[in-house]
C-alpha cells in the first residue's frame, strides 16, 4: 500500500513491550487482542539485547554495541551482545509470523528513534553519542539502513500486512532542552538544534515509503508540530500527561490529518474503569477543541499509556483487551 493517506488504521493497538520472556505467548496474546492492528511484541525481561536500546542496536548496519557496566557502548565488531539481540529479534519474528498466517491489515513494528538512541549509546570515551554531531549522523544513517532491512524481512514473513513503523523517542524532549546528563552526571549535553532534530527524524522516517509512521513519546510536552513536520503520520503519547497548553498543537494535528495514538489505559497494574470511562477524556478534548465528534474513531487509535513490560502478564492481557473495548466505545458513542 503506497497511498499513506488511504491507509486503514486499526482502532486499537499496543505500544510495544510486553511482560515475560515467551515470544510465542506474547505473539498469541497480541494477535488475539488486536485482530485488526497487531504489533511485534518486545520482551525486555529476557535481559540485555531484548531491552529497547539493545534490540535497536542489533538492527544497526556497520555499527555494533556491547554492554558495559554503564550501559550500551559502540564497539568495532559484533560481539555476543549483538548476536543475542539479533537472536531474540529472530525469535519474536518467528512467533509473529506463526500467528499472522493469512493476515491482511495494519501491522506495527517499533524501534528506538535516532535521538533516544544517541542519548543512550556511549562512544568509546564513555560519553553519549549525542555529544558528537558526526556520531549522531552516522548513527541515524546506520539505523535507517537497518530499518530498511528489517521492514523488508517483515514484508516477506507477513506478505498481507500493511506495515506501520513506530519510532520510540522517550528522550526527545530532554535532547531538545539540553537535559541529557554527561557521563560524570555533573553537567548536561548541549541542546540539539530543533531543525537538526527534525531533519534527522525526517530522514529516518523516510525509509518507510510504503506505509505510515508513528513517533511515540510517553514524556510530557510532546512536540506535536515538530513531529508532524518531520513526516510522522501519527503521534503516540500518554494521554494523562496532556495539558491545555497542548490543545492548539493537537487541534492543528487532527485537522492536518495526523492520527493520535491516545495512551489512555495504565501501563502498569491498576484497576481498570469501564471502557467508556477510559476514553471520556478523549471525548472531552474533542469538545474543548470544537472538533467533529464523528471524526473521533478515524482520528484516534486507543493504546496503553506506555509499554507493558512492568505489568503482570494477567494485567497486560486485560489492558490490551480493554483498549480494544474502549476503541469500540469511542466508535459507537463518539459524543
Amino acid at each position: 500500500m503506497s497511498e499513506k493517506s488511504d491507509f486503514k488504521w486499526g482502532p486499537a493497538t499496543g505500544v510495544g513491550s510486553m511482560p515475560g520472556g515467551d515470544a510465542r505467548e506474547a505473539a498469541k496474546t497480541v494477535t488475539g487482542s488486536f485482530e485488526d492492528f497487531p504489533f511485534l511484541a518486545e520482551l525486555p525481561a529476557r535481559g540485555p539485547g531484548a531491552d529497547m536500546i539493545g534490540r535497536t542496536a542489533g538492527l544497526l548496519v556497520d555499527l555494533y554495541a556491547r554492554v558495559e557496566p554503564s550501559g550500551w557502548r559502540i564497539g568495532d565488531r559484533p560481539g555476543r551482545d549483538t548476536k543475542r539481540a539479533r537472536s531474540w529479534l529472530g525469535e519474536d519474528l518467528d512467533a509473529l509470523e506463526e500467528f499472522t498466517q493469512g493476515y491482511e491489515g495494519p501491522l506495527k513494528v517499533q524501534a528506538v528513534g535516532p535521538w533516544t538512541l544517541a542519548a543512550a549509546l556511549e562512544l568509546r570515551n564513555g560519553e553519549a553519542a549525542l555529544s558528537d554531531p558526526g556520531a549522531c549522523r552516522d548513527l541515524a544513517g546506520s539505523l535507517a539502513e537497518g530499518l530498511r532491512t528489517h521492514l523488508a524481512d517483515l514484508r516477506r514473513r507477513v506478505p498481507g500486512a500493511h506495515l506501520v513503523l513506530q519510532l520510540d523517542e522517550p528522550s526527545l524532549i530532554a535532547v531538545l532542552r539540553g537535559q541529557v546528563k554527561t557521563a560524570s552526571e555533573y553537567r548536561t549535553h548541549r541542546a540539539v538544534d530543533r531543525q537538526v532534530v527534525e531533519s534527522t527524524l525526517r530522514d529516518v522516517l523516510a525509509v518507510h515509503t510504503e506505509g505510515p509512521t508513528v513517533v511515540h513519546s510517553c514524556a510530557p510536552d510532546v512536540p506535536f508540530a515538530l513531529l508532524r513536520r518531520a513526516g510522522a503520520g501519527a503521534v503516540s503519547f500518554d494521554f494523562s500527561l496532556l495539558t491545555e497548553r497542548d490543545d492548539e498543537a493537537i487541534g492543528e494535528a487532527v485537522e492536518g490529518g495526523t492520527k493520535l495514538f491516545a495512551g489512555v489505559v495504565p501501563g502498569v497494574d491498576a484497576r481498570l474503569s469501564d471502557p467508556a470511562g477510559s476514553v471520556m477524556g478523549v471525548r472531552t478534548l474533542w469538545r474543548r477543541l470544537g472538533l467533529n465528534p464523528g471524526s473521533l474513531a478515524e482520528s484516534v487509535v486507543v493504546t496503553p499509556s506506555c509499554g507493558l513490560a512492568g505489568a503482570s502478564p494477567a494485567y497486560a492481557r486485560a489492558a490490551l483487551a480493554h483498549c480494544a473495548r474502549a476503541a469500540r466505545s469511542l466508535a459507537d458513542n463518539p459524543e
